[in-house]
Formats: structure tokens, sequence, C-alpha cells
């Protein structure tokens, strides 16, 4: 390989974690292993990899919202690995920027001729094209800002999230489309790339409700009304992301400020 490689594994699993930090540094990587999302996230983050594993079922939040964090910064080949291989897993994890998807019992030649062929294709210098040229990843702020603009020009400063006028507006809590802000009160919220995408959609639909069905839909950028399959763990995986987002808005499934469970059918603003 030349160079020496860098890998980052992210897993729960302690066994499998071993397994694969030992298979990594046996084909010549530099392996940092993490047994959280958000830890792994940010050893990304520091360590710049080339290759990083995610597993799909991780305890603090799945591996689909490890990957969108990751493709926001690094251009890493990202594998995904699935106790229980499913086909609208395997599209979500390749929409959200996957490389690659297999399942847990991977077979370890296997795995380390995949990687080897993933090292030979080029990649940009800043995230993976093929998520730029379909809109499914986002640049961080200082990528767009040294992309579009020319840097002859002082840059722009940052706009005040307390006082641009909103772009939605509800109870007190308020969300900035463009630059993906909220704020209760003017206290700006800390939400992932997920919950703020479900967010501003309750926020576009007011007190129309939407269902579980329609915020998978929303977040795989399927119009709601399409009537594209959606199954029973996507729509798992929007209720424990809806429950996130309350947990950091404050607000109470008995008694909600902002978003209220109709029973039956789905979810809206409050009155």
């Amino acid at each position: 390989m030349g160079k020496r490689g860098v890998a980052v594994v992210i897993e729960d699993d302690d066994d499998i974690r071993s397994s694969l930090t030992g298979l990594l540094q046996q084909s010549g990587f530099a392996v940092h292993a993490r047994s959280s999302g958000f830890e792994g996230v940010e050893a990304v983050r520091k360590h710049e990899p080339d290759v990083v594993t995610v597993d799909l079922g991780l305890a603090d939040f799945d591996g689909i919202e490890a990957l969108r964090r990751i493709r926001t910064f690094s251009d890493a080949y990202l594998i995904i690995l699935a106790a229980r291989p499913d086909e609208a897993d395997a599209v979500l994890a390749f929409t959200a920027g996957a490389d690659d998807y297999l399942p847990k019992a991977f077979r370890p030649r296997e795995l380390r001729a995949r990687i080897a062929a993933m090292l030979r294709r080029p990649r940009t210098a800043h995230v993976a094209a093929a998520g730029l040229l379909t809109g499914l990843v986002e640049l961080p702020p200082a990528a767009q800002r040294s992309r579009d603009t020319p840097s002859s020009e002082p840059e722009t400063p940052a706009e005040d999230p307390t006082t641009a006028d909103p772009d939605f507006s509800h109870r007190g809590l308020t969300v900035h489309e463009g630059g993906r802000r909220a704020a209760v009160h003017g206290v700006p919220l800390d939400l992932t790339r997920t919950e703020f995408d479900l967010l501003l959609y309750l926020m576009k639909n007011g007190r129309a409700v939407r269902t579980k069905a329609d915020l998978v839909r929303w977040l795989r950028n399927d119009p709601y009304n399409t009537g594209s399959f959606v199954s029973e763990r996507e729509e798992r995986a929007v209720e424990v992301h809806l429950s996130n987002l309350r947990r950091r808005l404050g607000d109470s499934p008995r008694k909600p400020r902002w978003v209220e469970t109709v029973r039956g059918l789905g979810y809206r603003l409050t009155p």
C-alpha cells in the first residue's frame, strides 16, 4: 500500500470491533476503534481516515445518522455493517453516502478485497463526488464558501440566528431553513441533520397530520404522496428520531408545546 492507511471502526459489539480492528491492522492500516456513534464521528474528524466501517445498529444514534454526519466533512470510504441486512436499510445507507453495505457475518478475505478495490478508485478532495452530483451530501459551511466565493473577496459575516427573520415560527420555536438553524425563544438548538429535517417538515405542514410513512419519505426525498414502500424498521427509526427531537426541545408527549401525536394517524404541530 506504500503509505500506511488509516481506518476508523465504529462498532458497539466488542467481539466484532476486535475482529475488524485485527483484520484492518493485518491489512496495513493504523486503526482507531470506537464503540459509539458520537465517538466514532469525532474519531473520523480527528484522524482523517481512508476507510471507515460503521455499525448500522449503534446505541446512541443509528449508523445512517453517523454516515450523514461523516459525509458533511469527510471523503473516506464508508462501509455499513448490518446484523440483519435489509433492502430498505441498504437504500438508506447508500443514499446517506455509504460506499458498501455488508452483513456483519462478513468473509474476511472478501472484505479486504472490497477495501482494496475502493482504494483503487479516485476520490475528490473534500466530499464524495457522487453525493454532490445527486444533492445527497451537504458541503460543510467552510467548503461551501471556498467553492462558491472567490478567495480574494472578504468573507461575509455569519448571520445572527437570534436576530434574522425565521422562515417558520410557532410558539417561540423558530426555524431558518436556508441556514439549517432552529431556536427556542432565541436559544439555538443543537439538532442532528435528521432531527432538523423532521422539525422543518412539521413546521412546513403546520396543523396537517403527517404519518410516519410521510416522514420517512421526506427524509428519503420522496414526495409523500407517491406511495413508495416504507418498512416497519424505517417507521420505528422515525419514532426514535422524533423522541430525540422532543427531548432536545424539552417537549412532553403528554403535554406537548410544539409537536403533538394524533393517535393512530401521525404527527402535527400543536394549536
